[in-house]
């Protein structure tokens, strides 16, 4: 049987071999020529002159065909091609065909399947195809280095042979290739003469990368004794343009050509270049953008396939892009809809028009990992099963389409529509020119254009069938302050389209996605003061996220941890379990600007919260600014809600208007729920006739403990050693901090009162206010000791005990702290340790005033009362409650 042919061709004075790419085989040979005389951008007529002993001639309105001289049919075997479940379809990429180990790493997959018949489909090497489009490139321009480009692609593919194959394949392969470049050089040539190269010119240069890689692996796979062919799927494959830059497969056709094909060459393992295909005038072409894939699916198709499978550089098909989202997860199974959908609105899955072949066959796709082959990868079916059956599952992943612009039409009735940027200008014009007369006469209003806008699709099957969707969408996007401006649901339901502001599209899209996909509350914590509370909190949370991510779907990352000298800054998470290492070894210089920009532009998490651990006053200063970006705010720290009253004011006010959250539970009764029992019955109705409560644990310890014949220095100085007091006593005993928990009380009441309009009865004796420091104080304490003891004596003389309160006279609008004496039998004399009391008077709890009492001091139960109102902060995003 004839080999391969060459066709020397004669344009005018150039000589010129344009014949090239034909087929080598056993049983026949195809040869495909260029008609110079029908390319009028080359000029002049052809001679085509005499080959292997024939003289071909050839004038048509075709450019590129194969030559008609050669003819096998009188050898055709009658071999019927099979078809069905027998069959398994692999494409592999050009970075799986990168180098000679991943061509030889493909080799051992294809072996490695079971199934009775394989069919690969390969694209060309990494880069390759890239390098031929730059060859036509180079040549039509005139650019001289096109032979120096055409040189390494050879050397390229030399190197890659020589490292995979040996003996005889190696040289039938390098004659092969040196065959090809001869040609191409040849049509490079005349390209760069004529300084024009035709679509069918460029294709069949371009088409060389796909050969040459299906030729290596079927060498690799016939290494290992596996009977295996080789496929040049122009001569099977017949498509027809249907479009700008798109075409469509004649499936009638390529079946007849595929029968007739294997009835040559009816090998177990067959290798088909991906990407390349013919018109039906035999004329190179290639299937455009992701054609490989393309060419994977047709085929798959063709021989009914039990399966195709398309190898990349990824575990399968994400949920979000993984650029943009990092806790993208991989999806097990999607349908055709919905990879569909996805395709459409940006998604990297698969060309829309790869699933169409194997769709109408129920063909399953499945999308897996050439360099993590134990990831099962997505599959990609007709309908896949529901594994739950819950909210979550309906919706399968989000896409973004960025730099469009809306354009709103606006008169007796409204419509509006997303465009490109690019764009829009053209489309505007057009639709004044088209609705001059309207606008003009007031029937249209306007035509508005809104640029800087993105869409975010939110694809899933199930949406059609299954209420709430859309709430538990527009519900995140509302709580990560994303203000949508056009929205957009199809009758089939596959997806949910919201318009944005591309300033907020990757926070939308993280703030969907971790609604959906992720812990119901993702939470992206920055904890401010790490010392005795804030240290406390990061160990409580060290030991308790794994069971609240496993039990409650709550996550919690801790991504800032800044001191008043040093902060720690992370992404996507501090490791807690060495966070006091990290701190110290890894952290950058403290800046509270920075740490809170750091909170405010990270985009991997769309629900932040800072949590202010200090006492200090600068620092509650910023809350409402961190609470106008979108910030969360918790803290124990009193100095905001006790400071100047349009200050707290001005905070709850924005809390109210925005979903945005304050919470400061552990201001007043560190881990007790006063604030929260306050608020329910405020919120159900009730009155608050008054409020009083012994609301100091370090005050509490002192004065349960300042019994019998026990000094009062001497139960201070004990409380002070056990840690209940501040390192200056002073500041205990002076009231102030209950005052600011009676103000914070009064204030949640409704009353409208500044601290200062709060009397406050101080237990520093007036002469030892002036001592330079605490050390001093305690020295100089005892010397009170007898007055104490007096007013314990006395109030033992009336069965009675001395304790130190707060009240809010909400009736009288008014409050006080001062020390009282209470009867033995009276809640308030029942206290132990450090515990706290309050006692609420309402009109529903008026004989018998509503108790909370627990502990109120110590470092463990006011980090306990920060984390609570982390978990309802979580619980109002989203989270169970």
């Amino acid at each position: 049987m004839t080999g391969r042919v060459a066709l020397p061709v004669v344009h005018r004075a150039m000589v010129a071999s344009l014949a090239t790419n034909i087929r080598q085989g056993g049983t026949s040979a195809q040869c495909w020529k260029y008609d110079l005389s029908q390319d009028r951008s080359l000029g002049g007529s052809v001679r085509i002159g005499q080959s292997q002993g024939s003289f071909l001639t050839h004038r048509s309105t075709n450019l590129l065909r194969p030559a008609a001289a050669i003819s096998v049919e009188q050898d055709d075997v009658n071999t019927y091609l099979p078809k069905g479940d027998m069959w398994s379809v692999h494409k592999f990429g050009g970075t799986c065909m990168g180098t000679p180990q991943r061509i030889q790493s493909v080799a051992d997959i294809v072996l490695s399947d079971s199934s009775e018949r394989k069919l690969v489909i390969v694209s060309a090497m990494s880069k390759v195809t890239d390098m031929m489009y730059n060859l036509v490139h180079k040549a039509q321009s005139r650019d001289d280095s096109y032979m120096i480009a055409l040189e390494e692609v050879f050397e390229k593919h030399m190197a890659a042979a020589k490292d995979l194959l040996d003996g005889e394949d190696l040289a039938s392969f390098l004659s092969q290739l040196h065959s090809d470049v001869s040609s191409l050089r040849a049509m490079l040539s005349a390209i760069y003469i004529a300084g024009h190269a035709t679509e069918s010119f460029s294709d069949f240069v371009v088409g060389h990368g796909e050969l040459w890689s299906a030729q290596m692996l079927s060498y690799a796979i016939k290494k290992s004794g596996a009977p295996c062919s080789w496929m040049d799927t122009r001569e099977v494959l017949v498509v027809k343009p249907s479009g700008p830059n798109q075409v469509d497969p004649d499936y009638l056709e390529s079946e007849k050509r595929l029968q007739k094909w294997f009835s040559r060459q009816p090998a177990e393992i067959i290798v088909a270049t991906g990407f390349i295909a013919s018109t039906a005038e035999n004329i190179p072409t290639t299937l455009k953008r992701d054609g490989s894939d393309f060419s994977a699916a047709i085929i798959g198709s063709l021989v009914r396939a039990r399966q195709v499978t398309i190898w990349t550089d990824v575990d399968g098909v994400f949920s979000a892009d993984p650029r943009k989202v990092s806790e993208a997860v991989i999806l097990s199974t999607l349908s055709y809809q919905e990879a569909w959908e996805m395709s459409y609105f940006g998604a990297n899955v698969l060309h829309p028009r790869t699933i169409i072949p194997v769709m109408k066959d129920n063909i399953p796709i499945v999308i897996r990992n050439m360099f993590n082959i134990s990831a099962p990868g997505t599959m990609i079916c007709r309908q896949p099963a529901n594994d739950n059956g819950d909210l979550d599952a309906c919706v399968k992943s989000f896409a973004t389409i960025d730099n469009l612009a809306l354009v709103n039409v606006e008169g007796e009735h409204s419509i509006c529509f997303a465009v490109p940027e690019k764009e829009v200008a053209a489309v505007s014009a057009a639709l004044h020119v088209r609705f001059r007369e309207a606008l003009a006469a007031g029937r249209l209003s306007k035509v508005e254009v809104i640029n800087g806008c993105s869409i975010l699709a939110v694809v899933g099957l199930r949406m059609a069938s299954t209420p709430g969707v859309s709430a538990m969408l527009f519900d995140a996007l509302a709580k990560a302050n994303i203000n949508v401006r056009a929205i957009a649901q199809g009758c089939s339901e596959y997806n949910i389209t919201v318009v944005l502001k591309q300033e907020d599209c990757v926070r939308a899209l993280r703030a969907a996605h971790s609604r959906f996909f992720l812990s119901k509350t993702t939470l992206a914590v920055g904890i401010i003061g790490p010392g005795l509370i804030g240290g406390t909190l990061l160990n409580q949370l060290k030991d308790q996220a794994a069971v609240l991510k496993e039990n409650m779907n709550i996550d919690l990352r801790v991504i800032g941890i800044t001191g008043s000298s040093t902060m720690l800054l992370s992404d996507t998470g501090i490791d807690l379990t060495q966070w006091k290492e990290l701190l110290r070894k890894e952290a950058e210089p403290a800046d509270l600007a920075n740490f809170v920009r750091h909170m405010s532009d990270n985009h991997v998490f769309p629900n932040k919260v800072l949590v202010d651990c200090t006492a200090d006053t600068s620092v509650a200063s910023h809350y409402y600014d961190w609470l106008k970006k979108g910030i969360h705010v918790i803290t124990p720290n009193k100095k905001a809600n006790s400071g100047p009253l349009d200050r707290y004011l001005k905070l709850r006010t924005l809390q109210r208007a925005s979903y945005t959250h304050y919470f400061y539970e552990a201001t007043v009764g560190a881990g007790l729920p006063i604030i929260s029992t306050l608020r329910g019955l405020l919120e159900t109705g009730d009155k608050i006739l008054r409020i009083e409560g012994i609301f100091s644990g370090t005050l509490s310890y002192i004065f349960n403990n300042f019994e019998g014949t026990r000094t009062f220095s001497n139960v201070v100085a004990e409380a002070k050693e056990a840690g209940y007091t501040e390192p200056d006593p002073r500041d205990d005993l002076s009231g102030t901090d209950v005052a600011r928990k009676v103000i914070i009380l009064a204030r949640e009441s409704g009353l409208t009162l500044e601290l200062s309009d709060i009397p406050v009865k101080s237990l520093v004796p007036e002469a030892l206010a002036s001592c330079s420091s605490a050390d001093e104080f305690m020295q100089k304490l005892p010397s009170f000791d007898e007055d104490w003891a007096k007013q314990r004596s006395e109030a033992e003389a009336a069965g009675e005990v001395l304790r130190y309160v707060g009240v809010v006279d909400a009736v009288n609008q008014k409050g006080q702290v001062e020390l009282r004496r209470y009867k033995r039998d009276h809640p308030f004399a029942q206290l132990s340790g450090s515990d706290n009391i309050i006692a609420f008077t309402t009109s529903r709890y008026k004989e018998q005033p509503l108790i909370v009492r627990g502990p109120g001091a110590g470092a463990e139960v006011t980090a306990g009362g920060v984390f609570c109102d982390m978990l309802r902060l979580a619980s109002s995003l989203g989270a169970p409650s």
